[in-house]
């Protein structure tokens, strides 16, 4: 759906889309996703078990790794052709490289979520998320600690509205060099209107996000006033008799996704496809995610 979830969150995926929207859960969930983008250059992973614990509370554990594998790193494979000693002249014309000196570096980051959602009221319900990051590319690496604020509002059985303010204290990550990054706060912004059809059994549920942010991205935005960004997502789901569903969005980067779900008892299967906006010459390879999600849907572990 073009990442457009923030209204839209009901799973235990919405610990990172809107916590808050953890709070519809009615019994546990564990997730699984594997997503290889740009033709397998790029593998991000996820894991996420959510447990309703009480009738206002939920809690959450996410995990995600993305990263690049096996770059080959030939800081210290640089030898002089005569000599065959290592050198670091890379202008020197008897430089060459030798590929037994040649060694495979990763460029990873990873992010462990604790979530907590509560129920306000029957029409809102808020949540947060506290954010372990750790990077590392080659022998560096840093640590940083975010929080998130989410709140979902149903304005009644069809039409909610979903807003998560990300990184919102604004998040510092520490690299071993000494060199510090800041992670500055994006703003999400949805709603999604459930609509029906043949007597019930059609669910048609379409969806917006903005994501608003205030680091001078400019030219890179698709809308931009000063400083400060705005980046759609739109998506749309076609539900059939609660058992099949197909999406079809478009994302702030110009992707369009498309992708099919099957619920099982029990368990249900999806699997995206995201291909950029631009021309075959140009265009980057496609990505293809695959995802299972497990509910222990059983009286006995029913919210209580």
């Amino acid at each position: 759906m073009g990442g457009a979830f923030s209204a839209v969150a009901n799973d235990v995926s919405a610990a990172y889309y809107n916590p808050a929207g953890l709070s519809n859960l009615t019994y546990p969930q564990i997730a699984l996703m594997h997503d290889e983008r740009y033709g397998g250059i790029v593998n991000y992973n996820y894991g996420g078990v959510a447990l309703p614990y009480s009738p206002e509370l939920t809690f959450a554990l996410t995990v995600t790794r993305i990263g690049i594998d096996g770059i080959d790193d030939t800081r210290n494979a640089l030898v002089d052709r005569t000599t065959g000693k290592v050198i670091y002249d890379f202008e020197n014309p008897y430089a060459r490289i030798e590929p037994s000196l040649v060694k495979e570096i990763s460029n990873q980051d990873w992010a462990v979520y604790l979530s907590a959602a509560k129920v306000y009221s029957d029409n809102l319900s808020y949540g947060i998320n506290v954010k372990l990051i750790s990077r590392s590319i080659g022998e560096y690496s840093a640590f940083g600690i975010g929080f998130d604020l989410g709140a979902l509002y149903k304005y009644d059985e069809n039409l909610t509205f979903g807003l998560c303010a990300q990184d919102v204290t604004t998040t510092m990550v520490a690299w071993s060099t000494g060199r510090n990054e800041l992670v500055t706060p994006t703003v999400k912004a949805g709603t999604a209107y459930n609509m029906t059809a043949m007597n019930g059994k059609l669910r048609i549920t379409p969806a917006i996000d903005l994501d608003v942010r205030f680091e001078n991205r400019n030219y890179a935005t698709q809308m931009h006033v000063g400083p400060v960004s705005i980046d759609p997502h739109a998506g749309v789901e076609l539900t059939y008799s609660n058992a099949f569903a197909i999406r079809a969005g478009y994302n702030d980067v110009k992707q369009m996704t498309v992708g099919a779900g099957i619920k099982l008892p029990k368990l249900n299967i999806d699997y995206t496809f995201a291909r950029f906006a631009a021309s075959e010459d140009d265009r980057l390879d496609d990505s293809h995610r695959i995802s299972l999600m497990l509910t222990l849907e059983e009286l006995r572990f029913a919210r209580k």
